[in-house]
């Protein structure tokens, strides 16, 4: 440029002196003037041009030069260099008004960066999906909260891609397109199931960004999952009706034979049959309270383990002996198996004992008579999931055994096969919920195994003592 701006500078200077060398050649031709003194005129005139545009060309170049720096400096988002002179003339003032502008301009960019930068940490540490689209639903960004919901690829840019290409359920995209499309610029807010990727329960908030001009600009939408809400408020219905309908069911049969005898009755055989009805099931209801009580305490946390070194053998052995004398009323066979040399294990005594009692009664009331109940302990060398050495407590039986779908939810509260059946024998349902909460708090692992007309067999895993 510089050289460029030279050659335009001498021919601007040659054309200027052009006039002025033709009229003293012209005097030097016609004797008016001599023409040494033109010819000295013309070069004078010609070198003092030269010198003063080339000076112009160079204070020009460098101006240029800084203007280049600036701009260069603005593309790649850093501050200019302030090296303008202090000169009063025009251009001075412009270049340090553009540097004015530039630094301003940075500090805005700079700011905006900053706020993006937060912006996007916060989306990312969101546990609820975010989506932002533009006015007319295109995407604009997207946390990892919305590419885990709608099963997306964690590399792909889906920037300028229109919302419906991220979601296919059918009830979400037209919840989407109604919000974009109402002209009332207000939030909308919808619960759905929906089915894709995965069945789940959302809570969505659409809410629209205005423009300075008041106008909607974007649309931003959040996605609540509340599949396991929806389960828990589930669980908790279920457990309420179960618990009504097992309160209820001793609680009328107090009731109507005690008011059958306050009524009265003569026959003494009437009514000792009718007081024992009352203390079974008061009896019954006293055992239901006691296993809520217990259960509850165990999934509050508010039951602490005393954990101690304790020998398989005796916790197997001390639960069988308590449960003899039932096995024998039933005319169940109670059978113990233990060899030596098991490892210690680390656990409170009272609540495996808790656990042991839970299971063997169990396996003795869907024993039926003539039938066997096997209780042993042995040496396990993995968990399940990953080695750990311990030892296992099996209860097995040779009663009718339980269907396989069905097993999954043994461990439900008030979760029965035979819900009959069960009530006869004086289950409360809570029993292996219990157990169940208990071998969690001890880090272990329960498993039930059960083929129909064959029998049930429950392991208990349980780590080793670290002591």
């Amino acid at each position: 440029m510089g050289r460029s701006l030279n050659l335009r500078l001498l021919a601007a200077v040659a054309l200027s002196l052009l006039p002025a060398a033709i009229a003293m050649a012209v005097l030097a031709g016609a004797g008016s003037l001599h023409p040494l003194w033109a010819l000295a005129a013309i070069v004078a005139g010609a070198a003092g041009g030269v010198l003063f545009a080339l000076s112009i060309s160079r204070r020009l170049v460098r101006r240029v030069a800084r203007l280049d720096a600036i701009a260069a400096a603005l593309e790649n988002r850093r501050p200019p260099a302030h090296l303008v002179n202090e000169d009063a003339d025009p251009m001075s003032r412009v270049e340090r008004r553009l540097l004015a502008v530039a630094d301003s301009t940075l500090g805005e960019l700079q700011s905006l960066g900053e706020q993006r930068d937060e912006l996007e940490t916060i989306l990312r540490g969101m546990t609820e999906a975010v989506v932002v689209t533009d006015r007319r639903g295109e995407v604009v960004l997207l946390n990892g909260a919305a590419r885990w919901l709608f099963a997306l690829n964690s590399d792909t840019d889906y920037r300028g891609r229109d919302f419906v290409e991220l979601c296919r359920d059918p009830r979400l995209q037209e919840f989407a397109a109604g919000a974009m499309r109402a002209g009332d610029g207000q939030g909308k807010s919808v619960e759905l199931f929906i089915q894709y990727p995965a069945q789940r329960h959302l809570q969505i908030n659409a809410a629209p960004v205005r423009s300075p001009a008041g106008a909607t600009a974007a649309w931003v939408l959040v996605f609540h999952d509340i599949t396991q809400l929806k389960s828990y408020e589930t669980v908790r219905a279920d457990f309420i009706a179960n618990l009504t309908h097992e309160l209820r069911t001793p609680l009328s049969a107090i009731c109507g034979y005690a008011e059958t005898l306050v009524a009265g009755v003569e026959d003494r055989e009437v009514q000792r049959r009718f007081l024992g009805i009352i203390q079974r099931q008061s009896r019954r209801l006293a055992r239901l309270l006691d296993d809520l009580i217990s259960l509850s305490s165990l999934e509050r946390g508010l039951m602490p383990l005393k954990i101690e070194a304790l020998e398989p053998c005796r916790v197997v052995e001390e639960a069988a002996e308590l449960m003899r004398e039932q096995a024998r009323q039933h005319e169940v066979e109670l059978e113990t198996r233990c060899p030596a040399g098991l490892p210690e294990i680390g656990g409170d005594r009272d609540r495996l004992h808790q656990v042991m009692l839970n299971l063997l009664d169990n396996a003795i009331k869907y024993t039926p008579r003539g039938g066997r109940v096997t209780v042993e302990a042995r040496a396990a060398a993995s968990n399940g999931v990953q080695p750990a050495p311990g030892a296992e407590l099996i209860v097995s039986d040779t009663g009718e055994g339980i269907p396989a779908a069905d097993i999954p939810r043994l461990t439900e509260r008030f979760y029965r096969v035979d819900r009959a059946r069960s009530r006869e024998l004086g289950g409360t349902g809570l029993g292996l919920a219990i157990v169940k909460h208990i071998v969690q708090l001890h880090r272990g692992r329960l498993k039930i195994d059960s083929r129909l007309r064959e029998g049930t067999t429950v392991t208990v895993w349980l780590p080793a003592s670290e002591g």
